[in-house]
């Protein structure tokens, strides 16, 4: 059973790159949280909407309302600063799982093979 504490903890930062790199497409926050659901990941949206209004008030995603089915949707998508934040933050994650695979006596693209 995973310690729900440290799950949140490493699930911060995580977060954020996860956001930027699913709103690519742009998406409104109930799909945003279905499509992590299918892939077994919840997140409730309690963390989800304060998350998004962070991202989008350091300029990295940015939303637009949209009118569909008569029913008003935010729909966020990354901005062009937040995909030069996102690929930073995939350069420090590859470092730090390269550091990490090689304590523990592998490297990554060995497991990869």
């Amino acid at each position: 059973m995973i310690d729900v504490s440290l799950e949140t903890e490493m699930n911060r930062g995580f977060l954020q790159l996860l956001m930027l790199v699913m709103l690519d497409s742009p998406m409104y926050g109930y799909i945003v949280s279905k499509r992590l659901e299918e892939r077994g990941f919840a997140i409730e949206e309690n963390t989800l909407y304060p998350l998004l209004r962070r991202l989008e008030k350091k300029e990295l995603i940015r939303s637009e309302w949209k009118i569909e089915q008569d029913k008003p949707r935010k729909y966020y998508t990354v901005s062009e600063k937040g995909r030069e934040v996102r690929e930073q933050l995939m350069e420090i994650w590859r470092k730090q799982l390269t550091l990490i695979e090689s304590l523990r006596g592998g490297s990554v693209d060995e497991e990869r093979s």
